[in-house]
């Protein structure tokens, strides 16, 4: 096993220790069980301008773009991050669709890229490490999207 500086250990503390912060706690658990959506119109539907889940769905995708950027940039070791975390993830998977479609409205393809690039390393650490895992989350997913 890799021995790793100390502060990795301090900044993921950090991390987790930010969402328990009480508003976001509540995004989070808005999103992870009602956001549902695929399309600029469902998402208009579901948060539209001005309302409560709109600024949950903000705090979320931001939140976790800035975890990911942090990741990204080498300041948080990725094995360490991916070994305790599946939210980012999850997150993106969830919102890939809507952002894709935000970034062609905005026309800004770097809108939310931070945790797409690390939701791709991600994917790619899972399979190696766990077969068939990432399987079972995009069919939980798709589940989630029937309901």
């Amino acid at each position: 096993m890799i021995r790793l500086e100390p502060h990795n250990a301090q900044l993921l503390l950090q991390i987790y220790e930010l969402r328990r912060e009480e508003k976001l706690r509540r995004a989070r658990e808005w999103f992870l069980k009602s956001f549902v959506a695929d399309t600029s119109a469902e998402f208009a539907a579901l948060c539209p301008v001005g309302s409560e889940n709109n600024a949950f769905f903000r705090m979320v995708a931001t939140y976790w773009d800035m975890v990911a950027s942090i990741v990204n940039r080498g300041m948080l070791d990725e094995d360490f991050y991916f070994e305790n975390t599946t939210e980012s993830l999850l997150v993106w998977l969830r919102m890939r669709n809507v952002v894709q479609e935000m970034r062609v409205t905005r026309k800004n393809p770097l809108y939310l890229r931070n945790i797409e690039l690390l939701a791709d390393k991600h994917e790619k650490w899972l399979s190696a490490r766990a077969p068939g895992a990432l399987e079972v989350i995009h069919a939980n997913i798709a589940a989630l999207r029937k309901k």
